[in-house]
């Protein structure tokens, strides 16, 4: 397989380095990351570790449940990265500028220091953070729109963003509590930021994710390519106005209605990705037994890719027969013959041009033959252990017998 890029492949793109547009978009996220956090640092003192430690500690767990809901077709690591900086720099930085100025320029002067504060954390920030957040949806949409498989995509990138976003966000809160109440009101800020609600601005930004994903799996031109993503910018704004607006209208009770609105929805959200993922494994039953001719797969194999538990047993089976490189060979065929049956889901929704589905599915049954061929070139040992999933056969991953 050293001829082949396998992640170039599976992400659609040519091989080679990376495009020089992500490359200048880190480049600036990370440096507007640098300029939020030296803000911070000049204006917080010691309370500035505090909160960056209380901020970052978590980012590691918070982005793992993000990304396992995406296991059965991961998306590239390097937009997922891109996307976190995105939010965590361009989106902070942008939004703490615009917010300010909307404070001092608009809010204030018209309607009192008070409720001018009341209206722009209401009305006006809403509408600058998902507008800056859903930048990088939209933009995948605009330049990546086949990185997009489903629901799932749209809600993991949006998460990122938000994670990003919030990450910063909270650095603030948390520093801005341990200098104002001490230990005390850093401890109850922590609680509801930190652990009750931590995935407010994803769930926030998901919004986005939806409607840019529909638009990304239906045909161009069609009435959802405009109104779907718009409308998803829309609900993140309502759902995110909502969250802020809360405690000055309600008090705690209306903190204790948005976050069972944020539970609802994340619980909506979960349901949507796992009747997604029914639908890609329908897809799967449907589609690879169509390549059977090719050799690549069996009903066992086509078995053996419904479960992300079989294919967790599958990879097992390939390290104990050649190490990590075999191991690598099942996952890139695994995730290979994913992306096939999401390519017939845009043939099924007439998103796909002819001659870019006929370049993408060979080079995916391409991938398929590489990966295949890793375990066929090993010679054959009568003691070694068959596939779990096809004990007797057939499967492309076994020697013909011998007759």
């Amino acid at each position: 397989m050293a001829l082949v890029d396998p992640q170039a492949v599976l992400d659609g793109r040519t091989p080679g380095r990376p495009p020089v547009a992500l490359i200048a978009g880190v480049l600036v996220s990370s440096l507007c990351i640098v300029l939020a956090l030296a803000l911070d640092a000049l204006s917080g003192g010691a309370g500035f570790w505090v909160g960056a430690i209380l901020a970052i500690l978590p980012i590691p767990m918070l982005v793992a449940l993000v990304l396992a809901v995406d296991r059965m077709e991961p998306e590239p690591p390097r937009v997922l990265v891109f996307s976190f900086l995105w939010g965590a720099g361009v989106a902070v930085l942008v939004a703490l500028v615009l917010n300010t100025l909307g404070l001092l320029y608009v809010t204030v002067p018209i309607f009192g220091e008070t409720k001018g504060h009341f209206v722009s954390a209401t009305f006006g920030a809403p509408v600058i953070e998902e507008s800056l957040k859903g930048a990088v949806l939209f933009g995948l949409l605009w330049w990546r729109r086949n990185e997009i498989d489903g629901f799932a995509d749209g809600v993991v990138y949006a998460c990122m963003v938000g994670l990003g976003f919030a990450m910063m966000e909270n650095i603030t809160y948390y520093m801005r509590a341990f200098e104002e109440g001490g230990a005390q009101q850093l401890q109850a800020v922590f609680i509801l930021r930190g652990l009750v609600a931590p995935f407010s601005h994803p769930l926030f930004t998901s919004m986005t994710g939806l409607g840019v994903a529909y638009a990304a799996t239906h045909r161009r031109g069609g009435p959802g390519q405009l109104l779907a993503p718009l409308a998803g910018l829309l609900g993140a704004m309502l759902l995110h106005g909502l969250w802020n607006g809360s405690t000055a209208i309600g008090g705690g009770a209306g903190l204790i209605v948005v976050y069972l609105a944020d539970f609802v929805l994340l619980c909506a959200l979960i349901t949507i990705i796992l009747v997604e993922r029914r639908g890609t494994v329908r897809r799967i039953e449907r589609y690879l037994p169509m390549y059977a001719g090719t050799g690549l797969v069996t009903p066992q194999d086509v078995a053996m890719l419904r479960s992300l538990a079989s294919r967790r047993a599958a990879r097992r089976w390939a390290r104990s027969v050649g190490g990590k490189p075999a191991a690598r060979a099942m996952e890139d065929y695994q995730l290979a013959a994913t992306e096939l049956s999401l390519l017939h889901k845009r043939v099924e929704r007439d998103n796909a041009e002819p001659h870019w589905f006929a370049a993408r599915r060979d080079a995916l049954l391409n991938l398929m033959a590489l990966a295949r061929q890793a375990f066929l070139r090993v010679p054959p040992r009568p003691a070694s252990v068959p596939p779990p999933w096809a004990p007797q056969g057939p499967s492309g991953f076994l020697h013909p017998p011998h007759h």
